[in-house]
């Protein structure tokens, strides 16, 4: 029998050693995949300057600069081998080919906004494709058409487009610093969404780069291929370097309207009849509602309520608006004093927090955004919650947890009710009133804050269980959940294992993506957490 003292010795040096081997291999695998790059690079001086391996020392601050959940960013986080931020596409179709051949998994960032950090982590040795430089925009006022680069962010499309016509916009997202490349490829909702549907309903071409390294448009990848990358999340089936999209047209002027209420104010009444009202209600207007728990001090005492804001968007003038209002949800009271004229460019900034009057090139800070530690979640409503049913939720957010946690209710109808579930992998259309982004966010590293305020989300989400959609219970790829279920971190993963979490993205339209990513990345190259799987069976890999 051999004596603890020796027992434990043995373990220590087998543990030793194998994390030198892994450390060795690893290194090996980052030498062999930059000699590739080099090699395949018509001038590898130009292309090492491109190239970040953390003995560089601007490394930390490239990885850093775009990470926007700080969850992501300690230092036991798993960090990128090499990052690359290509100038031109032969470097991406470099890097391409030699991950493949030095056995190294892709993660491609365009604004670093994944919620679970997918764009810049992984458990397996990785390199991060870096879209810094790929974000150039060329808008087509004539023919109503731009070519976006997936590196730019949607402010930088929202700004270009103003600076060519103030009766052009486009509808995606309300959050500025958002990459192109990962909204529009996940679906895209924004406040133009019940008048002109999803930001990848509007995309009518796209150039992407493949697992074999080949360049294709649309025509060249054939339809199924683009059907797939326009909500299906792009990451799964190659590198999409650009999109083409169809720009829409907006009013010269458009009102807004910020209204918020707290329980004392009727806010449950007023939120159980927003539900009735939300999506039938003309398809010019977005009304949708933040809930938050706030402090109000009255008589030198400070007393914790829940606070609904109803804000909105309507495309049209307050003289259509008011008695629209009037007409439609009179219980919120909506007077002129409420709303503010303004052009559309104006209205993004406004209703994302900047004051009145903000400069629009306020759009092209791809840093503005204030960074901290966050989790979301996601659901679908289908069927009015009832009085008692918020009553209930209310009071979750009077609980330790809740603390700088906000919900949203985002609705839909309008566009979104005449689209086919079928005709992009964004199945979530006829019959859902609205959507609820559940997020929580705390501003300090502690374990122990962390297990509170995951409990709390996770709590809160198993709570609305009831209220939400059904068989299955639906989710939005573009609030990444990892919650719901997961692939393997290598090697294969299932059809039934995927579909765990495949379905409640996507529904029906699960198995078509999977079909697709066989035919397109057989060997299951490019992968994720939460990527669609390839059909072959494992002794195939």
């Amino acid at each position: 029998m051999i004596p603890l003292r020796s027992y434990l010795i043995i373990v220590l040096i087998a543990v030793f050693f194998s994390f030198t081997y892994s450390a060795i291999d690893t290194t090996k695998h980052e030498e062999n995949f930059l000699q590739c790059l080099y090699s395949y690079s018509h001038n590898s001086t130009s292309m090492s300057k491109l190239v970040y391996t953390k003995t560089n020392s601007s490394y930390s601050s490239i990885l850093q600069f775009t990470t926007q959940n700080l969850r992501f960013a300690s230092k036991t986080t798993p960090k990128p081998l090499v990052i690359i931020t290509p100038k031109h596409i032969s470097q991406i179709q470099t890097t391409i080919i030699c991950s493949q051949r030095h056995d190294l998994q892709i993660r491609i960032r365009s604004g670093g906004h994944d919620f679970e950090g997918r764009s810049y982590v992984s458990e397996v040795p990785f390199v991060i494709i870096d879209f810094t430089y790929f974000r150039e925009i060329t808008i087509d006022v004539e023919k109503r058409t731009a070519w976006v680069q997936s590196g730019a962010t949607l402010g930088e499309l929202y700004y270009t487009i103003s600076r060519k016509s103030r009766n052009l916009g486009f509808p995606a997202g309300a959050c500025p610093t958002v990459g192109v490349g990962g909204h529009f490829s996940g679906g895209g909702y924004g406040n133009l969404v019940r008048k002109f549907g999803l930001a990848a309903d509007n995309i009518i071409d796209a150039h992407i780069i493949d697992v074999k390294g080949r360049f294709l448009d649309r025509e060249a990848m054939g339809e199924d291929f683009f059907w797939a990358i326009r909500g299906g999340g792009g990451a799964s089936f190659g590198v999409i370097i650009s999109w083409k999209v169809k720009l829409v047209q907006v009013p010269s002027s458009v009102s807004v309207f910020n209204v918020p209420k707290t329980l004392d104010q009727n806010a449950t009444k007023l939120v159980h009849k927003w539900q009735f009202v939300t999506s039938t209600i003309d398809e010019n207007i977005a009304i949708y509602v933040i809930l938050q728990r706030v402090n109000l001090s009255k008589k030198g005492k400070s007393n914790s309520t829940v606070q609904a804001l109803f804000q909105a968007l309507f495309l049209g003038s307050v003289d259509k608006l008011i008695p629209l209002m009037k007409e439609k949800f009179p219980e919120l009271g909506l007077v002129r004093e409420d709303c503010i004229e303004m052009s559309w460019i104006e209205s993004v900034l406004y209703l994302y927090g900047f004051p009145k009057g903000e400069s629009p090139e306020m759009l092209l800070n791809r840093t503005q955004a204030a960074k901290d530690i966050f989790k979301v979640k996601s659901d679908f409503v289908r069927i009015p919650i009832s009085e008692i049913g918020l009553e209930r939720m209310w009071r979750m957010f009077h609980e330790d947890g809740a603390k700088d946690s906000m919900v949203y209710f985002f609705p839909y109808g309008g566009i979104m009710n005449n689209i086919s579930e079928s005709k992009i992998p964004f199945p979530h259309r006829y019959g859902n009133l609205y959507q609820i982004l559940y997020s929580v966010h705390w501003h300090q590293e502690s374990d122990e804050v962390e297990k509170i305020k995951m409990n709390w989300i996770r709590k809160l989400y198993s709570f609305m269980e009831p209220f939400v959609s059904k068989s299955p219970r639906a989710a939005y790829i573009n609030y990444r959940d990892l919650d719901i279920g997961v692939n393997n971190n290598n090697g294969y993963t299932s059809y039934k294992q995927a579909s765990i979490w495949g379905v409640k993205y996507f529904k029906n339209n699960f198995k078509r993506l999977v079909k697709v990513k066989t035919k397109v990345d057989p060997l299951n190259f490019f992968r994720n957490e939460q990527s669609i799987p390839s059909h072959l069976s494992k002794g195939h890999r």
